[in-house]
């Protein structure tokens, strides 16, 4: 069996294979239809093509012409003509009975459509919706090019599932904003006491809108506002008559205890309730329970909205505060608000959310760490917030555990510590904590102080006198008295200036909203604003121990430095003008950068210890300040910090070194920061570890030029023990005075190295950048005599360095 179907296989491939000896013309296939066609064996309708080149059937072109909607959704008949390619007669023939056929399918204008095409619409429509909150058929029926009575027969069944709006006067509104405007017609026509013409009122809710929204708002026509109200008519939300559709009549949702005393009724409130029983009674009106609804209805939108609400501007102006207070007593979302902590009632009648009163709390803490961090701790915030500078200690070992514990004092206490610091030495001082004292003058109070804090301030700073053991207590309770806390008065004025609706609103009195809101506001933000600040002082705290350390190290071993420098100067007293560079220079290369790094820590810690997150800088002693920054720092130093700080700028850019060092030692005691004094077994260390770096400086050193100082300071040391910082203008006086302590050889190697030297550099600023070939000569035989000297000279002073 198997062997017959692979036979068959080979055969069928073989006629597959195999090429007609016979082939027609196209003319002799057309005569061979016609002739079929004629015996009837073709008994169906077959139609041409337009290109008369193929033949199609009708149910051939039924069925392309149905794969062709279902495809595109929406197509012309003369598109289905192009596609098929048969004449339009018969697309147009097939097409009715194609929409018959087919439910799903329409025929519009020459064009098929199918449902799967309007829900694909419908959808489109419904985001753009969404977006915009109102749709108008007119455009959408431009853009669609189809007419208007038909998109809104086609939108009408899908209203409700596909898109989610309402159809009213040949515009399409969002549900959220149908209700939106179906509440301000609600509320507007609950607030007409009197009969009123609609279109009036129309024309307000249109300008209301307007305002609310601006240029993007949504128009809407007079009908939409009028289909809205009938609603609420119809629905019972609304009390009254309409007469001519446009003249309305309210029923009176209210009515005064007085009016019922006019007309000689005794007992208005027990008359009222047998005849209304569903009625409120109030404290001087009766209300019907829609003014309580639409009450509690505003209120709870202000509320989830996360605002406040005056609830007496919502109801008539015959309401007294108490009737207002009254209602909210009744509306249930406001008891509800109130249960769960959502709300809080001001004034009897205004009513706040707890996210608002939060948010109000979080912008006026904004401004408080604004204030109270960006400057320093000792800062008034206005003239109600009681402050004080912190409390100073002796220096000693344990400044770096008491740096964030510093609590604020007043001005006398720095006097007593600068008494006892006389009398305890050196080794006690003001602590660096006093940085942050709020200026020069901090030993007063700001005159809007109140007397209170003035007289707290006066207690504190007696308690100084104490001795060093009750000190720290005393610090630690002057840190619980005297917390800058800001009064209900400076709490008012902010929340004044950071709400401005209460301003527009017309409330005045600052006794009816303002001091109960900052009253109920204080502790927590006196609370948060203590947190942060504990919490920023406790992160800066082991910043600022590591960077005290830090510069006291790097002080103490500049300022040794300095001293043995300043050591070497007497040698010079006798040349005036020679002493003045040498001053000047050593003022320049050694003393500046000390005086930067002593400016950028202080102010660094300053900045630290008033609570402020500052960025570690990588390396202090690289800073490079101005005069003008310089100055600038020092100004922001309280008390005498600052003066002493501006003194040491002042002997910075003078002409001796010693005033400098006394100013400069003034200012680091002020700090907290004593420095060491060179002594002689300090000094012997120092020249020895500075004659060893020399020496190796020399050996290795390969400029002819830079080698000279080098050698001399390296002779000074070796010779008249002195380390020698001199600019290059001073080598040669520098050189004279060791004519007597050096012998005639090695004098005359040294100046004539010198004068080589001094050569060189005159030949390269003559003619820098742009010599001659006969200066490019001169100098290059002057260094290559230089370095065949710098042999000489480095054996001379190594040489003399051994034997020493």
């Amino acid at each position: 069996m198997d062997d017959e179907l692979l036979e068959l296989q080979r055969q069928f491939e073989f006629a597959q294979q195999a090429k007609s000896s016979i082939r027609l013309s196209e003319r002799n296939v057309v005569e061979l239809i016609q002739k079929l066609q004629q015996l009837q064996i073709i008994d169906f309708e077959l139609l041409h093509t337009v290109s008369g080149k193929e033949y199609i059937t009708l149910d051939q072109l039924r069925n392309e012409m149905v794969s062709e909607v279902k495809k595109l959704g929406r197509v012309s008949v003369i598109d289905l003509a192009d596609s098929t390619g048969v004449d339009l007669y018969y697309v147009e023939k097939l097409a009715q009975s194609i929409v018959t056929d087919h439910g799903e399918f329409m025929l519009t204008q020459g064009e098929f459509m199918s449902e799967s095409y309007w829900d694909s619409i419908a959808e489109e429509i419904n985001e753009r919706l969404q977006e915009c909150s109102q749709i108008a058929l007119t455009e959408l029926a431009a853009q669609l090019n189809v007419g208007l009575d038909f998109i809104a027969s086609m939108l009408e069944p899908r209203l409700g599932t596909m898109v989610k709006g309402r159809l009213e006067g040949g515009q399409l509104y969002t549900p959220a904003y149908v209700a939106r405007v179906s509440a301000m017609v609600r509320g507007a026509a609950r607030g007409i006491t009197i009969p009123t013409n609609l279109t009036v009122l129309w024309s307000s809710l249109q300008q209301l809108l307007q305002a609310m929204d601006g240029t993007s708002g949504v128009a809407v026509e007079g009908a939409f506002f009028q289909s809205l109200f009938n609603g609420l008519v119809k629905e019972g939300e609304i009390l009254g008559s309409l007469r001519a559709g446009v003249h309305w009549t309210p029923a009176n949702s209210f009515i005064g205890y007085e009016v019922l005393h006019k007309l000689g009724i005794p007992q208005p409130i027990q008359f009222l309730q047998s005849r209304y029983p569903e009625g409120k009674p109030l404290v001087t009106t009766f209300v019907h329970p829609s003014m309580i609804e639409m009450l509690d209805a505003a209120t709870e939108d202000a509320l989830e909205r996360g605002s406040w609400s005056d609830s007496l501007s919502l109801l008539p102006s015959s309401f007294t505060p108490q009737d207002a207070s009254k209602m909210l007593s009744i509306c249930q979302s406001v008891q509800l608000a109130l249960k769960s902590n959502n709300a809080h009632i001001f004034g009897d009648f205004y009513v706040f959310s707890s996210s608002f009163m939060k948010e109000i709390c979080d912008r006026v803490m904004k401004e408080l760490e604004t204030l109270g961090f960006s400057g320093s701790s000792g800062t008034t915030i206005s003239g109600d917030l009681q402050v004080a500078g912190e409390a100073k200690v002796g220096y000693d070992s344990s400044r770096f555990n008491e740096s964030n514990e510093m609590a604020s004092d007043g001005g006398a206490s720095r006097h007593a510590d600068k008494g006892s610091k006389k009398k305890k030495g050196k080794g006690t001082g003001n602590a660096v904590a006093n940085l942050s004292e709020s200026g020069p003058d901090n030993q007063e109070q700001t005159s809007t102080k109140s007397k209170k804090s003035q007289k707290r301030g006066k207690d504190t700073s007696s308690q100084t006198a104490d001795s060093k053991s009750g000190c720290r207590k005393e610090s630690l309770k002057m840190k619980e008295d005297n917390l800058s806390t800001p009064s209900e008065e400076w709490i008012m004025q902010k929340i004044s200036t950071l709400i401005p609706d209460f301003e527009e609103q017309g409330i005045d009195d600052p006794e009816t909203i303002l001091r109960p809101l900052a009253n109920q506001l204080r502790p927590t933000i006196i609370s948060s604003w203590m947190e942060k600040k504990k919490a920023l002082l406790t992160d800066n705290a082991e910043r600022m121990r590591r960077l005290l350390d830090n510069l006291q190290k790097k002080l103490d071993e500049s300022f040794l430095n300095m001293q043995l420098y300043e050591k070497a100067l007497e040698l010079f007293e006798d040349d005036q003008s020679t002493s003045v560079v040498l001053h000047r220079h050593l003022l320049r290369t050694v003393a500046a950068p000390m005086v930067d790094m002593l400016l950028h820590n202080l102010d660094e810690h300053n900045k630290l210890n008033s609570g402020l997150d500052v960025q570690e800088a990588p390396n202090s002693e690289s800073v490079s300040l101005s005069p003008g920054d310089r100055a600038a720092i020092s100004k922001s130093f309280p008390g005498a910090l600052a003066k002493k700080a501006l003194a040491v700028v002042e002997a910075l850019e003078g002409k001796r070194v010693e005033i400098f060092m006394a100013a400069f030692r003034m200012v680091t005691e002020e700090s907290g920061l004593p420095l060491k004094k060179l002594d002689k077994k300090l000094e012997r260390t120092l020249l020895h570890s500075y004659r060893k770096e020399l020496t190796s400086q020399v050996s290795a050193e390969t400029d002819p030029v830079s080698l000279l100082p080098k050698v001399v300071s390296l002779l000074y040391i070796q010779v008249h023990h002195k380390a020698l910082q001199a600019p290059g203008r001073a080598i040669s006086v520098a050189i004279s005075l060791l004519k007597d302590k050096l012998d005639e050889s090695a004098y005359k190697v040294l100046t004539d190295y010198q004068t080589a030297t001094v050569t060189v550099l005159a030949l390269l600023s003559a003619a820098p950048g742009d010599e001659d070939d006969c200066a490019s000569d001169r100098i290059l035989s002057k260094r290559e005599l230089l370095d065949s000297k710098m042999g000489d000279l480095k054996s001379l002073v190594l040489s003399t360095s051994q034997s020493s």
